[in-house]
C-alpha cells in the first residue's frame, strides 16, 4: 500500500493488512489513527500537525457485513506484527507508538523524540549473544535496548564482533555524534513515561555514543572509559561488585604481606629520680610496628587483614597496629572501596526505581 505523498485534511482512521505501507513525505493535518497487521511501515519525512496513532491490532479486521477480512495471503507470517522501518525527518511531538516493533526503525534526524509516547509493548533490538570475539581477544556484551542505527555502526567497524546486524539499502551511514542526541531523546521519553529500566538502557547508549565520539578530548574519554569499566556508567552492579571483591582480596594479600605488624607495640615507661627526692618524670613511648620477618600468611594475620578491609570499606578506621605501608595500603582502601561500593548500590538503584 502506497500513501506516499498523500495528504489527509481531516480525521481519519485507517486499518490495513498489508507487508508494507509506504507513508514517505505524507501529510496529516487532523487527528489520525493507523492500525494495521503484519505490516512494516515508512514514515520517512511524514508532518503530523495532530496527534497520529500507529498501533497493531492483535485481532482480525471485519468487513463492512461483520465478517473477518480474509488473511490467507499472510498465511506465511510469523504473527500479525507491526514494525516501523523509519521515522527520518519525522517532528514526533505528535506521535503514538503502540506495541509496534522499532528494532528496524532508524530514527536519525527525527526532532522531539523526547515528546515521542510509546504505548504498550514497543520493541527495540538489543546487543548480540553474551559473547563473542573480536579479532582474537574474547568479548561480552550485557543485554540492553539498541537502536538499529548503533547495530549498523558497529556492524562497520574493523574487527565487529559477529551478531551485530549490518545496515540496510538506504539506511546512510552515521556515528556516535549523531546517535548520541537521539539516545538522549529517547532516554527522556522513557523516564516522562516512568520506565526507568528502559531509560537506563537509552542512558548507557548515550554514554556508549560519547564514549566513543571523535569530538571530545582525550581526558574526557580516559574518564568515561574509567566509568565504563568499573561499574558500566553507574549501571552494571554485577561489575562494580567484581572490582570491589578483587580490590578487597588486593587489599588483603598486601596488608597480610606488608601491612600486619609482627607483634603488638609495647608501650615503655622510663623516668629519673631526682638527687635528693622529689618529683619523678616518666616518659611514655611506643615502639614502632615493625614488619614481619617470619610466616605472614597465617589464620590470625588473614583475621587481622580481613578487619581492617572490611573497615575501610565503610570508611572507618580498623584501630589496627600498622606498618608504615600497611598505613598507606588502609588510606587507598579507605579512598576507593567506598567508591565502589557506592557505585554497586547506585547501579542497583537505576534498575529497580520505578
Amino acid at each position: 500500500m502506497v500513501l506516499s505523498g498523500a495528504s489527509f485534511g481531516g480525521p481519519v482512521i485507517l486499518e490495513f493488512a498489508t507487508w508494507r505501507l509506504e507513508c514517505y513525505r505524507t501529510r496529516w493535518a487532523a487527528t489520525a489513527e493507523i492500525r494495521l497487521r503484519y505490516t512494516t511501515v515508512d514514515f520517512a519525512h511524514a508532518v503530523f500537525e495532530y496527534p497520529l496513532t500507529i498501533a497493531a491490532e492483535s485481532d482480525p479486521f471485519l468487513l463492512s457485513d461483520g465478517e473477518q477480512l480474509p488473511e490467507e495471503a499472510f498465511a506465511s507470517a510469523p504473527g500479525p506484527d507491526v514494525r516501523l522501518a523509519s521515522l527520518r525527518g519525522v517532528d514526533a511531538a505528535h506521535l503514538v507508538l503502540a506495541d509496534v516493533d522499532l528494532s528496524p526503525c532508524l530514527f536519525t534526524g527525527a526532532v522531539h523524540l523526547d515528546q515521542l509516547r510509546l504505548e504498550g509493548a514497543c520493541i527495540f533490538d538489543t546487543t548480540p549473544s553474551p559473547s563473542g570475539w573480536r579479532r582474537w581477544l574474547p568479548a561480552r556484551f550485557t543485554m540492553r535496548r539498541v537502536l538499529a542505527e548503533e547495530h549498523h555502526w558497529r556492524a562497520g567497524r574493523p574487527g565487529a564482533v559477529r551478531g551485530w546486524n549490518v545496515a540496510v539499502f538506504g539506511a546512510g551511514r552515521v556515528g556516535p555524534l549523531q546517535l548520541a542526541p537521539v539516545y538522549r531523546a529517547l532516554r527522556k521519553a522513557f523516564e516522562d513515561g516512568k520506565h526507568e529500566p528502559g531509560a537506563a538502557d537509552f542512558y548507557y547508549g548515550e554514554m556508549e555514543m560519547r564514549r566513543r565520539a571523535d569530538d571530545i578530548p582525550r581526558s574526557e574519554r580516559g574518564l568515561l572509559t574509567a566509568y565504563w569499566a568499573l561499574s558500566g556508567y553507574g549501571l552494571r552492579a554485577s561489575r562494580a561488585l567484581a572490582w570491589l571483591g578483587a580490590g578487597m582480596l588486593l587489599t588483603i594479600g598486601l596488608l597480610m604481606a606488608f601491612g600486619i605488624a609482627q607483634d603488638t607495640p609495647k608501650q615503655t615507661a622510663t623516668g629519673t629520680v631526682p638527687p635528693g627526692g622529689g618529683t619523678v618524670t616518666f616518659e611514655i613511648d611506643k615502639d614502632d610496628p615493625k614488619n614481619p620477618t617470619s610466616d605472614r600468611f597465617t589464620g590470625e594475620r588473614f583475621e587481622k587483614a580481613l578487619n581492617v578491609t572490611l573497615n575501610s570499606v565503610v570508611f572507618r578506621s580498623s584501630g589496627q597496629d600498622l606498618t608504615t605501608a600497611g598505613t598507606y595500603i588502609e588510606m587507598a582502601s579507605r579512598l576507593t572501596e567506598p567508591v565502589l561500593l557506592g557505585l554497586a548500590v547506585l547501579a542497583i538503584r537505576n534498575r529497580v526505581k520505578r
